[in-house]
């Protein structure tokens, strides 16, 4: 298959989403088809992680700082290497999504959390948004089928609850995020990212949404 190509240099598309949701799979697919650079989350260890586990209320604030910081960092360099990039999870659903839940929980209390989202408040502003953040949704039961058939023991503990959880936290979030930028919801429910002609159409529009000029348009299989 011949891959198109774009015209421009710096765009910057973020996907944001539950997990089992496809983020990991678009991301590859945009920097196959289109060129672009891609940023999978730290494959570092998060020291404070082991504590945060025997004592969440203790060790929140820490853990989510340290995500934070890395974050930061990453933006700011995939930003500053001036090459169209695609991102697998943003800075942003640090605060709205995972530090949101912590807090409601009553695991990071109201000092710290008010801390903590100050930090984000600031360190955001001080970094260029992307061009498009891409939404990804699911339902939960789609989400439990998915992560059973990629089968990660990381995630064989990840209950439906939690997954409840954080899919309310994106819905409310995903209605907040065109404050930052362009957002573009996509239902995977809907669209099947595994099948070629759609996960084409989907790269398609997101060129056109960011303002690419595909040299030649993505051939689907005959």
């Amino acid at each position: 298959m011949m891959e198109g190509r774009t015209t421009h240099a710096d765009h910057f598309v973020a996907i944001a989403g539950n997990i089992g949701v496809g983020k990991t799979r678009l991301t590859r697919e945009i920097s196959r088809l289109l060129g672009w650079s891609p940023y999978f989350e730290p494959v570092d260890i998060n020291p404070y992680l082991d504590d945060f586990y025997a004592d969440m209320n203790r060790w929140s604030f820490h853990l989510q700082v340290y995500f934070l910081s890395k974050r930061f960092m990453m933006h700011k360099d995939l930003v500053d290497m001036g090459v169209p990039c695609i991102q697998d999870r943003s800075i942003y659903e640090d605060a709205e999504i995972f530090a949101r839940i912590l807090h409601s929980r009553g695991q990071m209390d109201e000092r710290d959390y008010e801390n903590y989202a100050a930090l984000y408040r600031v360190m955001t502003h001080y970094l260029r948004p992307p061009d498009l953040i891409i939404g990804l949704w699911a339902s939960v039961d789609t989400l439990v089928h998915r992560i059973s058939l990629r089968g990660r023991s990381c995630e064989k503990t990840i209950s439906r609850d939690y997954l409840e959880e954080l899919n309310d936290a994106y819905s409310s979030w995903f209605g907040r995020a065109g404050g930052i930028t362009q957002f573009m919801l996509v239902d995977t429910d809907r669209i099947d990212l595994l099948r070629e002609e759609e996960m084409h159409g989907l790269v398609e529009e997101v060129a056109r949404r960011v303002g690419y000029q595909l040299e030649l348009p993505l051939e689907r299989s005959s």
